[in-house]
């Protein structure tokens, strides 16, 4: 068995220059002592101490700079800026680097954003475009004039993406990729944008989904006093819970004939929107009362086309109907899993997903974003073992990956051996140590006593990180707080026929960012906010409903305008 202090097969060659010599090439520690702006050819080679971040790293450096020049118009204008390149040394030489970029515009705006990672990260976002479902009709934020960076998390994946799991074999990586990472380019970026304008910002805002939207979260929860707001799609905050629900789906849906094929899932989408599409008051190929869809919908007594979905006598029988091993393996998903062991982050299970309504990858759609939805949602291929592949549900692999590196420490360790809820004791250890370093905590009234503001949307339809989760760590804001002041710096939307990070049935987008800059600097709370499609019925809009509302069709009104919705408990 391999240690996790291992990663030999990375090499040293992804250490490059010597921890020494970025300590002495000079810079001094507090940034806020510049005396005069730095050019962008100046801070090629910049030296950031080690005593320029709060947590312990051997320092870093700026490894390249070069002047872009503006591009674009309207919306998509990209100004004038600096883009830097720069490496965070580990204080374990046998750990990767945190390598990451900024984004330092002409004309600074004197505010900065941070973008979130998604999957198991190993790569850098476009820190030059928008941040999750932006408003396409608004400027991005370095459009806006935000000075924006980012970070790998502390890895550089391989050929898997996002869904490489190698940074387990490592502690710091796994310190880095479990929020460590988020501080130390955080405190990294901060000191490169004070020597190039010789000035602080005035405020920091973080904006990330999934992945992102618990980096979010755990950035304003473990370092509030660094953030003004945070904007928080579909947060897989509860990430050790949801990868042991991952675990449990991926072998349910191992079982023999349990994995349905596109057209299997295209007769149960028909099946949902027959029994609940009207519920809202109008048939829109959207179902907004989910919670009333998912209390009366059963897929082994549904109706489509004026047939049974269950197949007859319950064996596979096409595509034009359910066999009962698929019911069973839906079931799972919409029902979640509880653990029969402690977790150290205090969780002991994870609901189900939206799955009736939901598109689970109908690969005969022809969208531009289906592919990413298959992708994320059941992928083409059964999950198996020994060799999961590449082209089973994105969380399959991406939890085999996890079993094998973080949990097993072993590339050779058969994931389905792993028992997600009754899982051997040495196993349960590391998993549950494991929890209480991924998994982001629900207490942020720092954040919230100074003045945060944070907004948090989820699709109904997604199946990847369940929209009940986010309810859960909302009911705990309530629960340690209040209702009165909760509301007084967040808000939480649900939007119907939304999946994970992209749709063709309603792709959300939002000026979220506005709403949080009005929020924290003019003191104007969201209200009439208003998502708009751009894929299922393009130009559609919808209310954005203050969670537990959803919107309910108002008789008369245009279906394809968010004013002829109201919000309704």
């Amino acid at each position: 068995m391999k240690t996790r202090n291992g990663l030999t097969r990375l090499g040293m060659a992804l250490f490059g220059i010597s921890t020494v010599a970025l300590v002495s090439c000079g810079g001094d520690s507090s940034s806020s002592h510049a005396q005069r702006p730095m050019s962008c050819d100046q801070l090629v080679g910049l030296a950031i101490p080690a005593d320029a971040m709060e947590l312990s790293t051997s320092g870093g450096e700026v490894t390249a700079a070069e002047v872009v020049e503006a591009s674009g118009s309207g919306a998509a204008a990209v100004p004038e800026h600096c883009l830097v390149s720069g490496r965070i040394a580990p204080v374990d030489p046998q750990a990767p680097d945190i390598q990451f970029k900024v984004a330092l515009p002409t004309e600074w705006n004197s505010k900065v954003l941070m973008f979130g990672g998604g999957g198991f990260n190993g790569s850098i976002p476009a820190i030059t475009g928008d941040i999750s479902q932006g408003a396409p009709d608004q400027p991005t934020p370095l459009g806006r004039g935000y000075a924006t960076f980012a970070s790998d998390s502390g890895h550089q994946a391989n050929e898997y993406g996002s869904q490489d799991g190698r940074w387990g074999l490592n502690d710091e990586a796994v310190r880095n990729f479990s929020g460590e990472a988020l501080k130390k380019t955080r405190d990294a970026a901060t000191f490169v944008i004070e020597k190039r304008y010789a000035s602080e910002p005035t405020q920091s805002y973080f904006a990330g989904g999934s992945t992102g939207g618990r980096e979010a979260l755990t950035n304003i929860q473990r370092w509030p006093d660094d953030w003004d707001g945070a904007i928080a799609w579909y947060p897989a905050w509860n990430n050790v819970a949801a990868l042991l629900a991952g675990q449990y789906l991926s072998r349910a849906l191992a079982e023999p004939g349990a994995y349905p094929d596109s057209g299997e899932r295209q007769k149960l989408l028909d099946a949902a929107l027959e029994a609940c599409d009207a519920m809202d008051g109008v048939e829109d190929g959207l179902i907004s009362d989910q919670r009333q869809c998912n209390e009366t919908f059963d897929p082994a007594t549904a109706m489509v086309d004026g047939n049974n979905l269950r197949c007859p006598g319950g064996a596979d029988d096409g595509d034009h109907c359910l066999s009962d091993a698929q019911i069973e393996a839906l079931n799972a998903m919409n029902d979640g899993v509880d653990f029969n062991f402690p977790l150290a982050s205090g969780e002991t299970g994870y609901p189900g997903s939206n799955v009736w309504g939901a598109d689970l990858g109908i690969t005969t759609i022809d969208t531009p974003v289906q592919p990413t939805v298959v992708f994320l949602a059941l992928g083409t291929a059964q999950p198996v073992q020994p060799d999961m592949p590449r082209n089973a549900p994105y969380l399959s692999v991406l939890v085999d990956q996890w079993v094998k590196y973080s949990v097993a420490g072993d590339a050779d360790f058969n994931s389905f051996e792993l028992d997600p809820v009754n899982p051997e004791p040495q196993y349960a250890e590391r998993i549950s140590e494991l929890s209480g370093m991924l998994n982001s905590g629900t207490d942020i009234s720092a954040f919230a006593d100074r003045g945060g503001k944070l907004l948090l949307a989820h699709g109904l339809s997604d199946v990847l990180v369940s929209s009940r989760a986010t309810e859960i760590y909302y009911q705990r804001l309530l629960e340690q707080m209040g209702q009165e002041k909760v509301d007084s710096f967040v808000r939480y939307y649900e939007i119907p026929g939304f999946g994970h990070g992209a749709s063709s049935h309603f792709h959300a987008t939002w000026d979220s960012l506005t709403a949080l800059e009005n929020w924290v600097e003019q003191d104007m709370a969201p209200e009439d906010q208003v998502t708009m499609d751009l894929i299922g019925a393009p130009g559609r809009t919808r209310p954005l409903c203050d969670y537990p509302a959803w919107p309910r069709y108002v008789e008369g009104g245009d279906p394809m305008s968010a004013s002829s919705f109201e919000c309704v408990e």
